[in-house]
């Protein structure tokens, strides 16, 4: 199943992008350029489980939520868009915000439209995030 992954605030975005783009590396690539976008989507449909308490009674364990564990979220996500759900939104494992992720296949990706858009700064955000 194809999805959007996205995060409800800007730095939630990026913090989820620094933590893949960091994984296994002793150097954060620093000349790699990433911008972040700020989206308007019609999604009609979405599934909130909006906190840790609802993902732990559906066999998420939450001290290890933030490893990349993805059997369980995965399954759960595939149930959701079974059941006709158009994306669902959880709690971030890597920022205080709501994650989105949306199922590509139940949505009219011609309402998706760019609000904005900006370079991320990484020295700068790093800087301020670490």
């Amino acid at each position: 199943m194809s999805v959007l992954y996205g995060a409800a605030s800007r730095d939630g975005a990026i913090a989820e992008m620094n933590f893949h783009l960091s994984r296994g590396q002793s150097v954060f690539p620093s000349r790699m350029r990433h911008d972040v976008f700020k989206l308007t989507i019609g999604a009609h449909r979405t599934l909130v489980l909006a906190d840790m308490e609802q993902l732990r009674q559906l066999g998420v364990d939450d001290a290890r939520y933030h490893e990349l564990l993805y059997n369980r979220t995965q399954e759960i996500g595939a149930a959701a868009s079974f059941l006709g759900f158009d994306g669902m939104i959880v709690p971030s494992a890597r920022w205080d915000c709501q994650n989105i992720v949306l199922f590509l296949d139940s949505l009219n990706l011609e309402e998706i439209q760019i609000v904005s858009s900006e370079q991320i700064d990484w020295k700068l955000w790093r800087k301020e995030n670490s």
